[in-house]
């Protein structure tokens, strides 16, 4: 290969890495995620140029690829237990997932099998991953999934209070806990 040749090369090896860097996007608070991959030919031709320059042509395609659960759709998937007094969220957590908080006024394990029966009312398929209560105190944490998207709901309080929080991810995150701290 000539010297040109090996120029034109780099700097079209350069620019196929410059492209597929600023191709990609990620909004972690909007509700679309997108990522642009670009793939960069070239084709080296001879000509008149001065020693060290290359000439040739460099050719580029993009083809994008969408996420389609987004946020608002994840939103909907989270029903608001009954007797809500308060509620905090949907806040944006790690890998494009919502967390939402409720304070329930009820016993913990009432408003926990109401909240369960609300989920799967909703369309989640899921499992209790633990459940238990005694001396006015319980709660419970389930998980599941809806349609690709899969979520953790943990619930406990003390007498006539129970704090819920609910989270949902387009698909199962590596980090599944659902807390504030996310």
């Amino acid at each position: 290969m000539t010297r040109r040749r090996y120029a034109f090369a780099a700097a079209a090896a350069g620019m196929g890495v410059l492209l597929s860097a600023c191709g990609g996007s990620s909004d972690t608070g909007a509700t679309k995620t997108e990522t642009v991959t670009a793939t960069a030919t070239a084709e080296a031709t001879t000509g008149t140029s001065a020693p060290g320059t290359a000439t040739g042509t460099a050719t580029t395609s993009a083809a994008p690829e969408t996420t389609t659960t987004a946020a608002a759709d994840l939103q909907s998937l989270i029903p608001t237990p009954a007797n809500t007094s308060r509620t905090e969220g949907p806040d944006s957590i790690n890998d494009n997932g919502i967390h939402t908080y409720f304070e329930v006024a009820g016993a913990p394990q009432s408003v926990m099998d109401a909240y369960k029966a609300a989920l799967e009312a909703k369309g989640w398929s899921l499992s209790v991953e633990n459940s238990g209560g005694g001396g006015h105190g319980g709660g419970a944490t389930f998980t599941g999934t809806n349609n690709g998207a899969y979520g953790v709901f943990t619930g406990g309080g003390y007498r006539e209070t129970t704090d819920v929080d609910a989270c949902a991810w387009p698909s199962k995150p590596a980090h599944t806990h659902c807390d504030d701290d996310n």
